[in-house]
This record gives structure tokens, C-alpha cells and sequence, in this order.
């Protein structure tokens, strides 16, 4: 196992220990900038999520959301929201989460952990950017 993948389960581990179940992606992120990583950037159908890091890019392979051939839904900015407010408030898991950006016509999101932004994509260009709350780990 190489040194970032070792960093990467590092972190994970770290923001594990220190995230609340509310409101916790902020804590998440600040642990992850802690470790080097500046960037994650998620495929949502096929929930591959792949984090960019100072000693080099790791990719996390979930469970794909879609096989075969589907359409994809058009961006829904309100099914968005209700599914961010609804992870923001712990009521879901990550899984349910990607599935919710999925349903609401998101295809890629993108999180910059130094400027403490998410920007969620439809495929037609639509676009959703969040900033995150700075927090103390």
C-alpha cells in the first residue's frame, strides 16, 4: 500500500472520530485538508469518488447506482437542496445522500477544500455551489 492511500485511511479514520452526526461534512473536510487532500470529486452514478491529494490521486470505488444504459434525469436545484438539508441534518447516510444527488440530476460534484466550496453538476451544465462553514479539528 502506498503512502497516499495510507494518508487517505488516515484521515478517514481522524474525521471518523471527530465528526458529529449533525452538521458534520465540514468536519469531514477540515480533517481531509489536514491530510493534504485539496480536492474530491464524486461520479455519482457510478459513486466513484476520487480525492486529490499532495502525495497523489486515490480513488474510492462504491457500489455503481446505475449499470447498463438510463437516462438521466433532468437537474432538479430543489430535490438538491432537500437532499443537502436532509444529509446536514444526519437524517441520511452517504449512500442515501448519492442516491438523492442522483434523483435530483446531479452527475458530478466537486468539493475544493481549500475554498471550502461543493459545486454539484447536471449534465446539461446546471449547476449548485455551496459553501461549507470553517471548523476547528
Amino acid at each position: 500500500m502506498n503512502h497516499a492511500i495510507k494518508n487517505l485511511e488516515a484521515a478517514m479514520e481522524r474525521a471518523a472520530a471527530v465528526r458529529p452526526k449533525v452538521a458534520g461534512f465540514p468536519y469531514l473536510a477540515e480533517t481531509l485538508r489536514q491530510y493534504g487532500v485539496t480536492r474530491c470529486r464524486m461520479a455519482v452514478p457510478s459513486n466513484a469518488m476520487l480525492y486529490l491529494t499532495g502525495a497523489g490521486p486515490v480513488t474510492i470505488q462504491g457500489e455503481p447506482l446505475v449499470t447498463g444504459m438510463v437516462n438521466v434525469s433532468r437537474f432538479d436545484r430543489r430535490a438538491l437542496l432537500a437532499a443537502l438539508r436532509a444529509d446536514q441534518a444526519g437524517e441520511t447516510t452517504f449512500p442515501e445522500f448519492v442516491q438523492g444527488c442522483w434523483e435530483a440530476g446531479v452527475v458530478w460534484y466537486d468539493v475544493d477544500l481549500d475554498t471550502r466550496t461543493c459545486t454539484y453538476y447536471g449534465a446539461d451544465g446546471d449547476s449548485y455551489t455551496e459553501t461549507y462553514a470553517a471548523v476547528e479539528v
